[in-house]
């Protein structure tokens, strides 16, 4: 193999990655939380409980978007690793994701009032299609900076923390504000989420903090662009075959196959269980907008997370740490539904419910928290060896499917619960302002609080084959390491700044 590195970049980083460049950097994590809570929580069940679409037919329609975003993540990631502008391969395309994905997200949640029936799908189509295509060519961008900014393993695993805080914080406030203030109680509706004028303020609260978001980011960490990594002139333009040489590519790579497989397994998963957990609040807990706001408390356990990450790292590898992870929320995911239906737990309405039900969620979220940290920086480890392995760094093919795996929790779960509503719960079609019978909030519980939890044994399988351990991770950083000082001996290039394993 060629020894001359295929990127360099323009400036070599003297110390550390500063603390305001991970904030600023961080803050790009919010307008995608922004997004799937959105969809996660809201766009099936305003599509089919508020303006009357049958289950099937919107998560059809949210299934054919998902189609279509398939396909551009993978270019978006290829045009990205391999694109030259004065803003860097990343900074261009995340400035130009604002203006559509604030106006998906608005119209998403804004459809005229005069649509019903087909015309109604076809805007859903449309907009929903729209917004996924923009947050991706926002999303691969920003998520492939992480790899970057350092070489550095544990400075890596920093850049990810700040991310997850600053994700996770803006989410739950988020949240919370949004359950309080935009879905709160009226006297014609009990129950805020199925308010449709609350829709109306939602939409373009939810589009402004996107662009808002984006914006933000993009600008604050274009001081960084000459210190990251950037295509040789000599190499070659952007073109289709490019893509499918990038992708099979990476696919070759067995641990990110494997990596691949778990997000994409546990994302879906999780995303049916994100989109059909409104209905589990609504109908089997009877929690209302005043009581789901208290679920922001998670966020004690996301901090207490970013606290014991690290030393979590170091005492024990990232595999084992995931592992561990995967099977805790495999326990705890049908605990609660399991309790209930024993008759252990208090009846709705009682505070006593309310406080387990908040500590559970504040559980989950520490759990949550250091698989999501941990995942990531194995997928940086990943993209050493690939790099060592082949001689391309693919931060933007990788970060596709990590951008598909978030799409696919709004996405795919979606699907996946609308099929579960209507062919397995046999939720009735006027559930909006019907009765719903004891048997079918029984169905609910059962696959949404107790049979779905397990499937998170899938990705536990995949996750448990992957082969990246701490000694060849640090195998992997000497020999890129040693790469590059004899590029720069040999006068290939400035040296790409150095760090530890």
């Amino acid at each position: 193999m060629n020894s001359a590195p295929r990127y360099i970049r323009s400036k070599a980083r003297e110390g550390r990655l500063s603390t305001s460049t991970k904030f600023y950097q961080a803050i790009g994590g919010l307008p995608e939380t922004f997004k799937n809570f959105a969809f996660s929580t809201f766009l099936l069940f305003y599509y089919s409980q508020v303006l009357a679409v049958p289950p099937v037919n919107a998560a059809t329609i949210i299934a054919a978007a998902l189609i279509i975003d398939a396909f551009c993540d993978p270019l978006i990631g290829s045009f990205s690793d391999n694109l030259k502008t004065g803003l860097g391969r990343r900074h261009a395309l995340m400035f130009i994701s604002a203006a559509p994905l604030g106006l998906g997200l608005y119209l998403t949640f804004s459809p005229p009032v005069a649509l019903a029936g087909g015309e109604l799908l076809v805007w859903m189509f449309v907009t929903v299609t729209l917004t996924n295509i923009s947050m991706s060519l926002f999303a691969v961008p920003w998520t492939a900076l992480f790899a970057e900014f350092s070489d550095d393993s544990s400075e890596r695993t920093a850049v990810v923390t700040y991310r997850f805080a600053v994700g996770v914080i803006g989410s739950l406030t988020f949240t919370a504000l949004t359950w309080r203030f935009v879905f709160a109680r009226t006297a014609a509706f009990h129950l805020g989420q199925l308010n449709p004028h609350a829709y109306q303020v939602f939409a373009p609260v939810l589009a402004v903090s996107a662009v808002a978001a984006i914006m933000l980011t993009t600008q604050l960490t274009r001081r960084e662009i000459p210190f990251l990594l950037q295509p040789h002139a000599e190499n070659t333009a952007f073109h289709l075959r490019q893509v499918w040489r990038d992708v099979s590519g990476a696919l070759a790579n067995r641990d990110f196959l494997i990596l691949f497989g778990c997000v994409l397994t546990s994302s879906a998963i999780t995303g049916t269980l994100t989109t059909l957990n409104i209905y589990l609040s609504t109908y089997f807990w009877g929690l209302g907008g005043e009581q789901l706001q208290w679920f922001s408390l998670a966020i004690v356990g996301v901090f207490a997370a970013f606290a014991s990450v690290g030393a979590l790292e170091r005492r024990f590898d990232k595999k084992p740490l995931l592992l561990a992870c995967l099977m805790l929320l495999v326990v705890d995911g049908s605990g609660a539904v399991v309790l209930r239906l024993l008759n252990v737990l208090p009846p709705n309405g009682t505070p006593i419910l309310l406080a387990l039900l908040v500590a559970n969620e504040v559980f989950r979220g520490f759990l949550g928290t250091v698989l999501g940290i941990v995942f990531v920086a194995m997928l940086a480890d990943t993209i050493d060896q690939q790099e060592d392995v082949t001689g391309h760094r693919q931060e933007g093919v990788f970060a596709a499917a990590l951008a598909f795996s978030g799409k696919a929790t709004a996405g795919l779960g979606s699907v996946i619960a609308g099929v579960l509503l209507a062919q397995v719960i046999h939720w009735p079609a006027n559930g909006a302002t019907g009765a719903i019978g004891t048997a079918v909030i029984l169905r609910l519980g059962l696959i949404v609080g107790v049979w779905t939890p397990m499937l998170l044994v899938v990705p536990l399988l995949f996750a448990a084959r992957y082969s990246i351990t701490r000694e060849r991770r640090q195998a992997t950083r000497r020999s890129l390491d040693h790469r590059r000082t004899f590029a720069m001996a040999e006068g290939n290039g400035p040296v790409v700044a150095k760090g530890n394993p």
